[in-house]
């Protein structure tokens, strides 16, 4: 099996590189900047648990455009860009792959697959799920800052891949139906833009209870959106998400102690939506919090503390910090 990583940052540079240590055929497509670095570099790959690989340029194909890739019967194409790029990307795999090409979408979010099938038809476009934090310490090193595992949707083809991904370190579930675990994640995921504005890094920012509890009314919101529109998340934490927005208020020496799975994260570790704002690039605010003002909107409800948490973000400029106090006041405005 042949894997095309298209989105070759964090997660694509990690999984890219931990199929390949295990002696896969990976092929990274991604920014010049970064393959650039990779050839001169190698790429290394490690994880909070201790391990370590240092990948020479040899290891796996290095282009920047999929162009540029041989196409062969067995490849899966692993989609790891930013869910702003999926149009562009959709364009890219339809002009460059053979019709039936496994597209699996390892992408925050829940509207990615559709919004493939709608550009790239031709293209088989599943659901994939990455239940961990990867940061890049600079662009030729990926790290695993937390715990967390894979998930893909369940096909012929992702049998085999899951076994493969196991094999390389990659631990990783089958699922039936990808839905409820999307969801489930992006209740997670929207402590991006949480960590993002608190310009804090991530461990630091969830001891802080005030931005727990801006999480916590960002979460509970959208759980009372779900439930009026009839979807129940699954639990990819260690704590079923109608009692994420409790645990979270809780006074700190209590959260400490009881979220202790939980707080098990690299001192260092951020939300790749703070390294979005950083450089200045589109961040995926509109696949987080804008899903769900989406959501609501289409039930005939609100939800105004998503929607405000999308407008901070919008607003934000490098260098801004917000408090927690900040944000919550900014939500209930």
């Amino acid at each position: 099996m042949h894997f095309i990583v298209l989105g070759a940052g964090a997660i694509g540079c990690y999984v890219g590189g931990r199929l390949a240590a295990g002696g896969r055929q990976v092929t990274l497509v991604g920014r010049h900047r970064t393959i650039d670095d990779i050839s001169r570099q190698g790429l290394q790959v490690s994880d909070l648990d201790g391990y370590q690989a240092h990948l020479v340029p040899a290891a796996m194909r290095l282009c920047t455009s999929l162009a540029e890739v041989p196409m062969t019967p067995d490849c899966v194409v692993l989609l790891c860009v930013k869910g702003g790029a999926t149009e562009s990307a959709a364009l890219e795999l339809s002009a460059c792959c053979p019709p039936g090409t496994l597209v699996v979408s390892l992408q925050n979010g829940v509207d990615n697959v559709a919004r493939l099938s709608a550009i790239a038809p031709r293209m088989k476009a599943i659901p994939g799920m990455v239940a961990c934090n990867v940061v890049q310490p600079n662009p030729w090193h990926a790290h695993r800052a937390t715990s967390g595992r894979f998930y893909l949707a369940r096909h012929p083809v992702t049998r085999e891949m899951a076994l493969l991904m196991d094999a390389c370190g990659l631990s990783t579930e089958l699922v039936e139906d990808m839905r409820p675990v999307q969801w489930g994640k992006l209740l997670l995921n929207l402590n991006n833009p949480v960590n993002a504005l608190s310009d804090l890094p991530l461990r630091a920012q969830l001891l802080d209870r005030d931005y727990r509890c801006v999480l916590a009314d960002l979460q509970e919101e959208a759980l009372a959106v779900m439930r009026h529109a009839g979807i129940r998340p699954a639990q990819i934490a260690p704590v079923p998400p109608h009692l994420m927005p409790r645990l979270l208020r809780l006074p700190n020496w209590l959260f400490r102690l009881i979220a202790s799975r939980m707080l098990r994260i690299d001192a260092q570790a951020r939300s790749s939506m703070w390294d979005d704002l950083q450089l200045g690039r589109i961040t995926e605010i509109n696949d987080l919090c804008g899903a769900i003002v989406r959501l609501a909107t289409q039930h005939g409800t609100l939800a105004p503390r998503n929607a405000a948490m999308c407008k901070l973000i919008a607003a934000h400029h490098k260098g801004a910090r917000l408090s927690g106090a900040e944000m919550r006041s900014a939500a209930t405005q």
